[in-house]
């Protein structure tokens, strides 16, 4: 049974960095497209495969699972001999990962969107941008990516010297920022390491390739 993809219709989000993580093993998969403006991700079906009523989800021949992080650990380890290895070995690497993993989740992305919410989400809802509250969301986040300067300058990725998911798990908004709202906070000269990071992410083939196609990469690996 091919594993299900369920995500909204939209490349963007956890959707995507799990769309990246099927792309970089060649998991064959379907996507199961959820209507959120319809309140898809409430209905009883729905809710007894994540118990919030939110996207992503997958069925793994009837094994469910939800939170795009869990998720893209989950494939990474089951598919750990096909691409590359995305999850590290050994005692101490996998220590520095978890600790590169925590400072995703608990640094860059809430301070990300911050940024994504005074922005983005605004812009597409029609609503006028604080620029007030944008620049305050923007120097946070900014102050995150000057410690990230520092750690990329030691070694390549943010887990250590090989691509890893914790790298993939940046690309969840922050390359909308530049496309959608012109923000180049990514790529900013002061931090020259942060932007070489960056620009490898997002010219990685299988980002370009599943920023060109969405959904349809993996499925036809």
């Amino acid at each position: 049974m091919v594993l299900k993809l369920y995500v909204p219709t939209a490349f963007v989000s956890g959707g995507a960095t799990i769309a990246m993580v099927l792309a970089e093993k060649g998991i064959p998969y379907e996507p199961i497209f959820i209507d959120l403006d319809k309140k898809e991700t409430k209905t009883p079906e729905f809710l007894a495969m994540h118990p919030f009523g939110e996207v992503p989800v997958i069925d793994d021949d009837g094994f469910i699972l939800y939170e795009s992080r869990a998720i893209c650990r989950y494939l990474a380890e089951k598919y750990a001999d096909r691409g590359p290895a995305l999850l590290p070995t050994g005692l101490q690497a996998k220590a520095i990962f978890e600790q590169a993993a925590s400072v995703e989740s608990a640094n860059f992305s809430p301070a990300l969107l911050k940024v994504v919410r005074e922005s983005l989400v605004k812009t597409r809802r029609g609503l006028p941008i604080d620029q007030a509250l944008l620049d305050e969301a923007l120097a946070g986040l900014a102050e995150k990516l000057d410690v990230y300067e520092v750690i990329l300058g030691k070694q390549r990725f943010t887990a250590g010297d090989e691509f890893s998911v914790v790298d993939i798990f940046h690309l969840s908004y922050a390359p909308r920022l530049a496309i959608a709202a012109g923000i180049d906070i990514m790529t900013r000269p002061e931090r020259p390491n942060v932007t070489r990071w960056w620009n490898e992410l997002i010219t990685r083939p299988t980002w370009v390739k599943c920023q060109a196609e969405g959904y349809k990469v993996a499925t036809e690996s």
